[in-house]
């Protein structure tokens, strides 16, 4: 019976793990297909408040939920490719809510706890796209 309920557990963070895109251009065009908002998170390669916000943020479940209304797009600030389509940035981690023709809509810089972040939601959400 443990492993039943242990199987299930993990088979529900896995079916909420949102599905990150890989490159903005890929992005962009999912994006304009299902007429969706996109996130951008830019994170250094290094950077312990990258690795904070994913595992502790991003990760949460009522983060996770209200995120699948975007296209969410992971990419390195060492990625100079990816970083020549979004504007300039002052750290990391940086998270950019876009529209679907990549004009920006907020801009979040830094690590926010779980609460936070949804304020920030909130708030891109109440903006015309």
């Amino acid at each position: 019976m443990k492993k039943i309920i242990l199987s299930m557990v993990l088979l529900s963070g896995v079916l909420l793990a949102l599905d990150w895109v890989k490159d903005i251009d890929t992005a962009v065009q999912i994006a304009k297909k299902e007429h969706k908002n996109i996130m951008v998170m830019v994170e250094g390669e290094h950077c312990r408040w990258c690795k904070k916000m994913k595992g502790r943020t991003l990760s949460d479940d009522m983060v996770e939920k209200r995120l699948e209304k975007y296209v969410v797009v992971k990419v390195f600030r060492e990625n100079g490719n990816a970083m020549a389509q979004i504007p300039p940035i002052d750290g990391v981690p940086t998270i950019f809510f876009l529209t679907e023709h990549k004009a920006v809509m907020q801009e979040v810089v830094g690590y926010y706890n779980v609460g936070d972040f949804i304020s920030y939601i909130n708030d891109v959400e109440k903006k015309p796209n």
